[in-house]
């Protein structure tokens, strides 16, 4: 399938609210129709006393423990941002106002399909300027003790994804997907966050994790899945662990290269990121020639030319 050729954002607003995965309050979201060139933009409805607008770019992240985490120069935070991160990048959306009355978007299932389905329901307007991608051009790669990440030149964003954990839930797991909006639908959106028993009462007991229970997070002991209702798929985690990348990838705007990560988390997902962009000889930006076809026009998905 071909890159999409446009710029694009939502054809209404899309509303969605729930519980906080880490922060445990009620949180509402609202995505509103943005104009090209806008970008994605977070704006905290909350703060009134100082600039509420958190532009979404690699060098605002100032936070990467269990979630992603960005911040203006005035201190505005929001977090756990991936999940719609990378259904934005699935779906292929531009230029968003992401209105949000808290710190913390909503969990809701712990996955990205609400968001991905937010997005369905009201369909994609195409816009009348080119989309821009980030081409790259030059491995690059960072590591950090057995964990790596490296991005090399592909035409396409691909992503081969490994994780290895001592529960035997989970194990080694691999996947590798292609997260246009088809691949994301039916591969990866609906994979769920994931946590480990014994690290549930660490994470509460630094302040994280209040809003998690079993209708928005994974749970494993040892061998034993303590979900009622089981895993959504076998490689359930390493599934997740994409998801996340992608989301986490996004920060950047649409990237066309090969993604490869093993054991990586968010920590090391910026760090690519931040490398890729900090290395001039590694990328360039290109669009896509007019004669191709956007990825995304399926029955599935709505789009307005």
């Amino acid at each position: 399938m071909a890159n999409v050729k446009r710029q694009s954002t939502l054809r209404a607003p899309a509303v969605c609210a729930g519980i906080e995965l880490h922060g445990g309050n009620h949180t509402r979201m609202v995505m509103h129709p943005a104009p090209i060139g806008y970008g994605l933009r977070f704006v905290r409805t909350d703060v009134i006393d100082r600039n509420n607008q958190i532009i979404v770019r690699p060098d605002a992240v100032t936070g990467v423990k269990n979630c992603t985490t960005l911040a203006n120069a005035a201190g505005v935070e929001v977090a756990t941002i991936e999940h719609l991160m990378a259904a934005l990048s699935a779906a292929g959306i531009d230029n968003l106002r992401i209105d949000i009355d808290g710190r913390e978007l909503p969990a809701l299932d712990g996955s990205s399909e609400p968001f991905l389905k937010l997005i369905e329901q009201v369909g994609v307007e195409r816009q009348e300027a080119p989309r821009r991608y980030v081409k790259v051009i030059k491995p690059v790669e960072v590591r950090s003790g057995d964990a790596f990440a490296r991005i090399e030149p592909c035409e396409r964003l691909e992503l081969d994804v490994s994780i290895e954990f001592p529960d035997a839930a989970i194990g080694f797991q691999q996947v590798e997907v292609v997260p246009d909006v088809r691949g994301f639908r039916d591969r990866l959106a609906s994979a769920r966050t994931f946590a480990r028993l014994h690290e549930v009462a660490a994470l509460q007991a630094a302040g994280l994790s209040k809003g998690g229970s079993y209708d928005n997070a994974v749970v494993v002991d040892g061998a034993d899945v303590l979900n009622p209702g089981g895993l959504r798929f076998e490689d359930e985690f390493v599934r997740h662990k994409a998801l996340d990348l992608l989301g986490d990838l996004y920060l950047g705007g649409p990237i066309l290269g090969r993604v490869t990560t093993q054991k990586s988390g968010h920590g090391l997902n910026h760090d690519l990121l931040m490398a890729l962009y900090g290395d001039p000889e590694a990328w360039v930006f290109t669009s896509m020639p007019s004669g191709d076809t956007p990825h995304d026009i399926t029955p599935e998905l709505q789009v307005a030319e």
